[in-house]
């Protein structure tokens, strides 16, 4: 690449880069997160709090962004935009000015809110207007919005200096195969609201390559999970979801990754369950040795670098089991503590699949 070609790079890169607050946030936690993979949120708080320093706010007032019932058509735009304006009344109240959604569906909620108000004033307004009738309350949009995955991005090298490990394979030393997803309310909606935009997202691939791993580039890389709200709510609907993300798991089989990576809790929710529910229904696996490819959330993956106990992550409440993955990391743990809680007292163990190896 010469020199010239070089600068054009640059340039057209910064195109898709974002402002990234420094300090300060406002935490919206997910409502499905904190029921699949709570272990993450509270990972988040804990990294950014103790490892990285910085003043995060964990408001016990905030609610659901109703993104599902407004995605799935309950509830209709000006309901949910009085929920979103009253988001941003309680950042405001407790003294906050960055809002950081766990959620990628919050994300693109949010997003879209803040949007529709600045090109439409007198919808912003109208939200206001609704706010104050149904709550008595005031707001103003938020100084920046961005997705608690930027967060983890931006301070991804203060990480790596601070790491216990890396992606790398503990017996042969190179780094281990990555598959990064993407959910689609991060960046397809409002490209230049994602590190990258829709095509080059960077946001997970730059984790994985500053702490060691190497990224796998596979046909359906950004093929969409299929979770489609409604396509999943709808029971009858369901082969439909399922067909998108088996799509995805034959496209990389052949790169043999050692773990999956993502950013939105349905995406990780869809592509963990479905390697059971395939197992269970066709006797397909596309792990090695019977087992599934393992499934992270991106705090898990950052948790595992600086050194976390994978139970205190909870990790054991994925479907496909993260053993395979922690022998190749080399990392130590209590297969009797795995389903511990925090009290010492047993949570139960799910029954074992039939097929897919745990």
């Amino acid at each position: 690449m010469t020199m010239k070609e070089n600068n054009k790079t640059r340039i057209v890169w910064r195109e898709y880069q974002k402002e990234i607050a420094d300090n300060n946030y406002y935490y919206a936690r997910s409502c499905i997160r904190q029921n699949f993979f709570p272990g993450s949120e509270e990972a988040f708080i804990k990294i950014v709090r103790d490892v990285l320093g910085r003043d995060i706010f964990d408001d016990p007032h905030q609610t659901t962004c109703s993104g599902i019932a407004y995605h799935c058509g309950v509830l209709p735009f000006d309901t949910t935009m009085t929920v979103i304006a009253r988001q941003f009344a309680l950042m405001y109240e407790a003294g906050y000015q960055n809002f950081i959604p766990s959620c990628v569906t919050s994300f693109g909620i949010y997003t879209e809110m803040v949007e529709t108000w600045e090109h439409f004033p007198d919808i912003f307004k109208k939200a206001k207007k609704l706010l104050k009738a149904s709550t008595g309350r005031d707001f103003e949009m938020p100084q920046n919005l961005v997705h608690t995955s930027d967060i983890i991005y931006k301070f991804k090298d203060e990480i790596a200096a601070k790491s216990k490990l890396k992606l790398t394979h503990k017996d042969t030393g190179k780094p281990l195969k990555v598959v990064e997803h993407i959910g689609c309310h991060y960046a397809k909606i409002f490209p230049h609201h994602g590190v990258g935009g829709a095509e080059f997202p960077q946001v997970l691939a730059g984790m994985v390559k500053t702490w060691g791993g190497e990224v796998i580039d596979y046909p359906e890389r950004r093929h969409c999970c299929g979770f489609g709200f409604r396509n999943y709510v709808i029971k009858e609907d369901r082969s439909y979801p399922l067909s998108n993300t088996k799509l995805k798991f034959e496209s990389m089989e052949s790169y043999k990754p050692d773990f999956i990576v993502t950013n939105c809790p349905g995406c990780t929710y869809f592509l963990d369950r479905w390697q059971y529910v395939i197992a269970e229904t066709e006797g397909k696996t596309y792990g090695e040795n019977g087992y599934g490819i393992p499934v992270l959330t991106y705090e898990e993956m950052a948790g595992l670098v600086l050194g976390y106990d994978p139970w205190d992550l909870g990790m054991q409440l994925h479907q496909v089991s993260v053993e395979p993955l922690l022998d190749k990391l080399g990392i130590s743990y209590n297969p009797a503590e795995k389903y511990l809680g925090h009290n010492g007292e047993s949570i139960g163990e799910p029954r074992k699949p039939e097929i897919l190896k745990v």
